[in-house]
């Protein structure tokens, strides 16, 4: 949605391309933030999206289609496991990932793997759900995304509860701010930094 959009804006914004070398966005999905650094780089680097979900690529292919000419095609998406990433080490200026690294099996193997396919220099960013710093509202919150987003989720999509409980459960147990932080710096990340979004609960 709206809210959605202006994350990803946010995070390539901050986190801008630099010079011609390609990126790489793992967890793609249906390839949001991949189809957002191709537009930021007007089109001239090249973008790979990886996921281990060939459904959702085939989404994400379709939306690149409506979206370019064919001599404009300068992104690829690609089946594979961040934890296992096909590429040869200090290949991309940005490795990043949106709202999917929680769902790698290991995080740690995952951000390592992250981080040795990025070039010296350069960067991986990371846009995640996180809990509001201030403790009334991320208890307000905490119980929307427990009582009302489940609900929320079944009256527009026919699907079991333990779908929609699924992701109030990881933004809860997923390490972030400063604990994600100490996991990136570990990873072998320098000069890491964070900023929270819509009062917390994006960062």
């Amino acid at each position: 949605g709206g809210t959605d959009y202006y994350w990803r804006s946010i995070t390539v914004g901050r986190a801008a391309p630099q010079g011609e070398a390609p990126i790489l966005d793992v967890c793609t999905g249906t390839g949001d933030l991949a189809l957002a650094y191709w537009r930021k780089t007007k089109r001239r680097v090249p973008v790979v999206g990886t996921d281990f979900t060939e459904e959702m690529l085939e989404i994400a292919r379709e939306k690149f289609d409506k979206a370019v000419r064919l001599d404009d095609a300068r992104i690829e998406f690609k089946q594979a496991d961040t934890q296992d990433l096909p590429f040869e080490d200090n290949t991309f200026q940005i490795v990043s990932v949106a709202f999917g690294l929680r769902n790698v099996a290991d995080t740690m193997k995952g951000l390592k793997e992250m981080v040795r396919v990025c070039q010296p220099g350069g960067r991986v960013v990371i846009l995640e759900f996180s809990l509001p710093g201030n403790a009334l509202l991320r208890k307000g919150y905490t119980w929307y995304f427990r009582n009302v987003l489940p609900r929320i989720g079944q009256f527009f999509a026919s699907n079991t509860q333990s779908a929609y409980n699924y992701l109030p459960e990881t933004v809860s147990e997923f390490p972030y701010g400063k604990e994600l932080a100490g996991l990136l710096e570990k990873a072998g990340l320098e000069q890491v930094t964070f900023k929270p979004l819509t009062f917390g609960v994006a960062t």
